[in-house]
């Protein structure tokens, strides 16, 4: 069985370069790319340091990356309010932060308006009207629209558009 090589452990020049590279690529929040670059880093003393340089340079800041990240979200997806915060924390984003960026970006959207797009997209191909009166494609729109982050008033509210029976998956929670 052949062996795998280790990974070369990168002093702080080698491992500023790594952090630059990355964040070429995408937007970090500083926790994620801490624990991506500890992975190679060649002791903690060398992480501390280029962490500690990428803030200096403002090149790590999670609420700028927070509120990118959740506008993004909204415009590109369309996701709900409760999606992004769920994403922001997956990234290691701090609760407060999160909460806050995702407050700012969703203030001036309508939550139910938002979810009847979010619906229109994700079944565009079809016919909502006459889809939606099958029990299980009632529960599997509810349920998209859940995972994508609406509260059960604005899935339920934006169904209702769409399907008498509705009101029934109030009990599905």
């Amino acid at each position: 069985m052949p062996m795998r090589a280790t990974t070369k452990k990168l002093t702080a020049e080698q491992l500023w370069e790594l952090a630059l590279r990355a964040l070429d690529r995408r937007a970090y929040a500083a926790n994620e790319l801490r624990r991506k670059l500890s992975a190679r880093a060649e002791s903690k003393l060398a992480l501390d340091e280029v962490m500690k340089k990428l803030e200096e340079y403002k090149l790590l800041d999670d609420a700028r990356f927070a509120e990118s990240f959740a506008a993004s979200r909204l415009e590109g997806q369309g996701y709900g309010a409760q999606r992004v915060l769920r994403d922001l924390r997956a990234r290691s984003v701090g609760g407060k932060v999160a909460e806050d960026a995702v407050q700012r970006v969703y203030s001036e959207v309508e939550e139910a308006e938002l979810a009847v797009r979010f619906l229109k997209r994700k079944y565009r191909s079809k016919d909502l009207r006459e889809f939606l009166k099958e029990e299980k494609n009632l529960a599997a729109a509810y349920r998209r629209l859940r995972t994508g982050g609406f509260s059960t008033a604005a899935s339920i509210k934006a169904l209702k558009e769409y399907a008498r029976r509705a009101e029934e998956l109030e009990g599905m929670e």
